[in-house]
């Protein structure tokens, strides 16, 4: 199935969606093939090889009614990173893609577009700025679905660009692996991870 979209699985800032993810078996295939192209391109540089990864499981999305399915999923992303980097536990690293996965794999409803706490599923949206930085917008679920079809041919908005119809809800200033982790210590996550 993922070669139906090879040239995406290989892309290492193209974004994906498993809207019922259940224990990770399609993001885990999705983020191998990411981090192949992250060694490909970077594997020389252990810097860019190190943020190029991060960047690469930042890029994979999913949301899972099960809670114990959406730990498994996080968990086994988790295992696939700190294998590929050979990373500790008590690293930055290894706590910012903990991090970010508690952000990214949502324990939610996709149809609802709700997590298991009834607030509205929202996505972070990150890029990597280079020289270790990483960027973070939130959106929420609901309105980007709602939004994209406003881009539709024909309608009446569609002539406006993608930039001027999808605005976050919520900028964050550029940020290190090392504020990523500190999140992971002082972020209230969204449900028991």
């Amino acid at each position: 199935m993922l070669d139906l979209v090879k040239g995406e699985t290989e892309r290492i800032d193209s974004r994906f969606l498993e809207p019922a993810c259940g224990s990770g078996n399609f993001l885990v295939q999705v983020l191998k093939r990411k981090l192949a192209a992250v060694e490909l391109k970077f594997g020389k540089s252990d810097f860019e090889k190190r943020h190029y990864a991060l960047l690469a499981l930042m890029c994979t999305y999913g949301i899972e009614l099960l809670a114990d399915n959406i730990a498994e999923c996080r968990a086994n992303m988790l295992e696939i990173l700190a294998e590929y980097l050979n990373l500790e536990e008590s690293g930055d690293l290894y706590r910012a893609a903990f991090y970010v996965l508690s952000q990214n794999l949502v324990h939610g409803d996709a149809l609802t577009m709700r997590t298991c706490a009834g607030q509205a599923i929202t996505f972070a949206e990150w890029g990597y700025l280079g020289k270790g930085k990483f960027q973070r917008r939130d959106f929420r679920l609901d309105a980007l679905t709602q939004m994209s079809a406003l881009s539709e041919p024909g309608t009446l908005f569609a002539h406006l660009g993608k930039h001027e119809i999808f605005t976050p809800d919520k900028n964050y200033p550029p940020m290190t692996v090392s504020d990523l982790a500190s999140a992971a210590v002082s972020d209230v996550p969204r449900e028991s991870v």
